[in-house]
């Protein structure tokens, strides 16, 4: 049977290049970086090399990358981080109500340790302002945080002219650019950004590593105690082959960025343009052009989506029906929730994600068997009057 992977989004196919770099540090380059003989060394200097070009990718200092072992850890020991060290100052944080839920679940946490946070409303396509943002801050805000780019319907957000804005304002700005680092061109320097979380398997980098940008000057005490590891900001011997593997892989997905995303673009809008010709009464989740290259997003009207995607997998297509963090939910989608769509419609949606390895063959055969599928499941269901 063909298989076709559209879920890149929730994780990516590591790069053959990325795994080839990884091998000696498994095998026989096996030191701890910590350690002054020659065989720690040899690792350190692979530790270094691997932050110049995490750093290198989004036009920061190598200094300023800190190693983790994901996004998640990286949103958390931002967030966490700055409530604590400049509680004094204020203890207002600003974020949106579409964020992952590494982000809103850490802004719950902190409520409940006293700390007001405002979550923004965003429109019909997953979008906040600027305007929002500004309306929003306080004399006690100390940090403002939103996405780079929704993970579920790919809109992507106007990052330079919020961090213009908190950099105006001197309020701390991150953002979680897990689903943008690799996919979208960054200047942390140009766009204002102050902290950023990135993780490595969302651009064909290993699972369980990925690293947080702090920019110089910004002093966050450390989510992990134990060790002196990351110069004091994260405890515990860091995970070598994963942090050699993201290195490479990021730099793979940087070199002709651009031109993987116009191809992706090109594939991207077939499917958004030929399944509302093929399919009756869908809706595009997420801005119409101010998204991701590689997400498409569809509520299909009166059918659920697991079933969508369960019968999409026995025809050999991998799709989602939104963060693979909450897959196990029967929840519909916070996200589109937020943006105004009923349950009902919100259960209906499908996100298949791309990666430059798609073909127009591969988005053919989507178009091909899913207006089947949703024919088939819409013959069942009570609601559909078509």
């Amino acid at each position: 049977m063909k298989r076709i992977y559209l879920d890149n989004a929730a994780t990516t196919k590591l790069a053959p290049e990325a795994l080839e770099a990884m091998m000696p540090y498994m095998t026989e380059i096996y030191g701890n970086p910590s350690s002054p003989h020659y065989f720690g060394q040899q690792v350190a200097a692979a530790l270094d090399k691997a932050r110049q070009q995490v750093a290198g990718a989004i036009n920061a200092e190598p200094g300023e990358i800190i190693f983790m072992s994901g996004g998640t850890e990286a949103d958390n020991t931002a967030i966490r981080g700055i409530a604590e060290r400049y509680a004094k100052k204020g203890r207002h944080i600003i974020t949106t109500a579409v964020e992952h839920h590494a982000v809103l679940h850490t802004c719950k946490l902190l409520e409940r340790q006293g700390y007001e946070v405002t979550y923004l409303p965003v429109d019909e396509y997953g979008m906040v302002t600027v305007d929002q943002v500004r309306e929003a801050m306080r004399d006690d805000t100390i940090l403002v945080t939103v996405m780079f780019a929704n993970n579920e319907v790919g809109t992507i957000m106007p990052i330079p002219e919020i961090g213009a804005l908190c950099r105006e304002r001197k309020v701390f700005f991150h953002t979680d650019a897990v689903q943008a680092v690799g996919h979208l061109p960054i200047d942390v320097k140009a766009m204002n950004i102050d902290m950023l979380s990135m993780s490595g398997h969302k651009f064909h980098g290993p699972k369980g590593v990925g690293a947080l940008y702090v920019r110089k000057g910004i002093v966050l005490p450390p989510l992990i105690e134990g060790g002196a590891q990351e110069r004091n900001r994260r405890a515990g011997t860091e995970n070598v082959p994963g942090i050699v593997g993201m290195g490479r892989a990021i730099e793979l997905a940087c070199d002709g960025l651009l031109e993987k995303g116009e191809k992706m673009k090109l594939l991207r809008d077939k499917l958004i343009r030929e399944l509302p010709l093929r399919i009756p009464e869908i809706k595009l989740n997420g801005h119409p052009t101010m998204r991701l290259p590689n997400n498409v997003n569809y509520s299909i009207k009166y059918i659920e989506g697991e079933s969508i995607l369960l019968m999409l997998d026995l025809k050999g297509i991998a799709a989602s029906s939104g963060s693979a963090c909450t897959s196990g939910s029967l929840d519909p989608s916070h996200v589109l929730l937020a943006m105004g769509l009923t349950h009902e419609v919100a259960h209906g949606s499908v996100r298949m994600t791309l990666s430059d390895e798609t073909t127009e063959e591969d988005i053919d055969y989507v178009l091909e068997v899913l207006p089947r599928i949703a024919e088939r499941l819409r013959g069942m269901s009570p609601l559909y009057k078509g």
